[in-house]
């Protein structure tokens, strides 16, 4: 199972790249912007509960696809980019075993614990 999620992720982060690609970016910005929503983790700094809402909103694949087409209506293409990297990075996150937060501390995730011993 895990391996099906990570290619299925694969194919989402590879949708993102196409997707910056039409986009009229420097190549640089995609992977220099690329873990801008890790940013989302300053919300531990008051508790738990509070970072994993936070964390949780910046990693979210439907406020991705919500500011990319708002980006498209608006034609307005920084708010494409904030969705393309949010989707970008999620998927990423996926790939690599890391999921949206519990309440009950940062390594608790949907797809389980991260950390060394798991």
């Amino acid at each position: 199972m895990k391996t099906l999620i990570r290619l299925e992720n694969l194919g989402l982060f590879l949708l993102s790249v196409y997707l910056f690609t039409l986009l009229d970016f420097k190549w640089w910005t995609f992977p220099v912007f690329l873990l801008a929503p890790d940013l989302g983790m300053i919300g531990y700094i008051f508790g738990n509960k509070v970072g994993a809402i936070v964390y949780n909103f910046f990693h979210h694949q439907l406020l991705a696809v919500v500011l990319y087409l708002i980006g498209i209506y608006l034609e307005n293409e920084w708010v494409q980019f904030a969705g393309i990297i949010i989707l970008a990075h999620s998927v990423m996150d996926r790939i690599f075993g890391y999921g949206f937060k519990y309440f009950t501390g940062f390594q608790d995730t949907h797809l389980g614990k991260i950390g060394k011993a798991n």
